[in-house]
């Protein structure tokens, strides 16, 4: 049985499938497919990566069982159609950071547990629908996946420093995509989200890089009580910004140092 799904599996084609995919290639019963896939796992031929959901390993992939399936396919397989690709993930694929996360971080709007896919973690954010947007569609070998637009990714981790590498990454981000970002797209995506917390970090970086003063002055509103600049780091006030309404808890040094080398 277990040479059945196998082949049933090279032939149509299904690098991810789910038990009831194998049931009813096998015809088996309910028992009968938990053996079959038990065995399987134990023979790296199959991993399991969420609750009913199997990578199928090719024997191409070698004795190891190791398989280089692209982990953006994978998603594309086994999400819905309301997820992406972003933070520090979308950084490192824009070209906006040198860092390579170990970690393949997804924003969905429902709660998924995270799993691990080969040698990475896989991590899921969950959003609320309103701060989920900005996501468009690439093409690779494998497929399509989703991914957070250039300027969502700068937004996204705004809003969230701790998935990006803290506030220091989003000023290289900002800064190594400086000529790129369409402007007037990414004030209109902070205002559709409507959380003031972008706002203050952007206005705050872009000053601090002297980058854009004409957005800076779109960014500006009144502003009541202080957000910190950088939640990833030692919630310890170095200063009140009252123009961008943050506890700055990073100084200029830790932002720019990357500029140095």
């Amino acid at each position: 049985m277990e040479s059945r799904l196998l082949f049933a599996l090279e032939e149509q084609g299904l690098s991810v499938f789910s038990f009831r995919d194998a049931m009813r290639l096998l015809r088996a019963s309910n028992d009968a497919t938990k053996n079959v896939l038990y065995r399987l796992k134990r023979k790296k031929r199959i991993q399991e990566i969420l609750k009913g959901k199997y990578l199928f390993v090719p024997a191409r992939a070698g004795i190891e069982g190791q398989w280089t399936e692209d982990v953006y396919l994978v998603l594309s397989k086994i999400m819905k159609p309301d997820y992406y690709v972003g933070f520090w993930t979308a950084l490192n694929y824009w070209g906006m950071t040198e860092q390579i996360p170990n970690t393949v971080f997804v924003a969905i709007t429902s709660r998924a547990r995270d799993f691990e896919f080969g040698s990475q973690k896989i991590k899921f954010i969950t959003l609320a629908k309103n701060r989920f947007t900005g996501l468009i569609s690439q093409q690779t070998k494998w497929g399509e996946f989703n991914i957070s637009s250039k300027e969502k990714t700068i937004i996204d981790c705004l809003l969230f420093p701790q998935y990006c590498g803290g506030l220091t990454e989003a000023a290289k981000a900002l800064w190594n995509a400086r000529k790129e970002l369409n402007w007037n797209l990414l004030l209109g995506l902070i205002e559709k989200i409507g959380v003031g917390t972008p706002r203050r970090r952007l206005g705050f970086l872009l000053e601090q890089l002297n980058l854009q003063e004409d957005v800076q002055r779109r960014l500006q509103e009144p502003l009541k009580g202080f957000a910190w600049a950088d939640p990833s780091r030692q919630k310890k006030v170095l200063a009140y910004d009252k123009k961008w309404g943050l506890k700055v808890n990073v100084d200029k040094q830790a932002l720019t140092h990357w500029m140095e080398t």
